[in-house]
């Protein structure tokens, strides 16, 4: 008959997930990792009681966290994951010939190899020559980096808490912007408008505090409740740079959700958040 797991936002709203088993239940030094057989999304993810990816669905967040900045990127070379312990967002970046290096440093390496072991089509990449996998925490690593060291940063962190907590801060910002090169672009799921709206607008006054140009985009990701989500990408330069829509070209076969018109669209900003958002516009095509 199977059980339910249920997952609140903001202490407002509740959503369930129905489970046939429980594949792993564990606490690591850092967090509590479950792996779930669920009806709707097959294998998922939580943190934390927190529901981070799954089989079905990881594709709507992957996507979407990668490959709109990848093409508003005017160099793709070197780029950081902080966070990403799935796999999945490092998978994306390697579909990207022109990358030559990806670096990706996740605190919890429990996570990594639960992923590894039950969730293998997202956890795929682990092993590829171009990744250099650091188990360490992010915010020092960053803090750390060389001046001007990445032509992308990706921030692939869960909510604003726990050991997630520091990654959604002033001081952490400037650090990453620091570590980008001068035309480098930054970006980050930065939670629901709607279920999350307070941690949302937080983040983007925040990131206009500490960076040139700022844009969020918008989706929907099933498993986060099938509400609105939000990423944002920033950059160190006054003017976002044009989305190019040929670097989708390559593999846009390959994608089940991003292609260079959805990826445009996505920066179109719904009406109620102008109103909220420091000066929101469109990268230009």
């Amino acid at each position: 008959m199977g059980a339910w797991y249920e997952e609140t936002f903001d202490g407002k709203v509740r959503v369930a997930f129905k489970f046939q088993r429980t594949l792993l239940s564990k606490r690591s030094p850092f967090q509590t990792i479950e792996v779930f057989e669920t009806d709707a999304f097959g294998r998922a993810l939580a943190l934390d009681g927190l529901m981070m990816t799954s089989e079905r669905d990881e594709f709507y967040y992957h996507e979407m966290l990668v490959h709109p900045p990848m093409a508003i990127a005017p160099s793709r070379e070197r780029v950081l994951v902080i966070g990403g312990g799935d796999g999945g967002t490092v998978r994306e970046i390697l579909r990207h010939g022109d990358v030559k290096s990806v670096t990706m440093v996740e605190i919890d390496g429990e996570v990594v190899a639960a992923c590894r072991e039950l969730l293998p089509s997202i956890a795929s990449c682990f092993d590829h020559p171009k990744l250099d996998l650091r188990i360490e925490d992010g915010i020092r690593y960053v803090a750390a980096c060389p001046p001007e060291s990445f032509d992308l940063i990706l921030l692939d962190g869960s909510d604003p808490v726990g050991p997630a907590e520091g990654l959604f801060n002033r001081s952490f910002y400037e650090n990453v912007r620091r570590a980008l090169k001068p035309r480098g672009i930054f970006a980050l799921q930065s939670e629901s408008p709607i279920l999350q709206r307070r941690v949302f607008l937080e983040v983007q006054n925040t990131l206009q505090s500490v960076f040139g140009a700022v844009r969020p985009y918008f989706g929907v990701v099933p498993i986060y409740g099938a509400s609105l989500w939000s990423w944002t990408v920033a950059t160190r330069e006054s003017v976002m740079p044009p989305l190019d829509a040929s670097v989708f070209t390559a593999f846009e076969d390959q994608l089940q959700l991003v292609n260079a018109e959805f990826a445009a669209a996505a920066f179109a900003v719904p009406t109620y958040l102008r109103r909220l958002l420091p000066s929101p516009a469109a990268p230009q095509r």
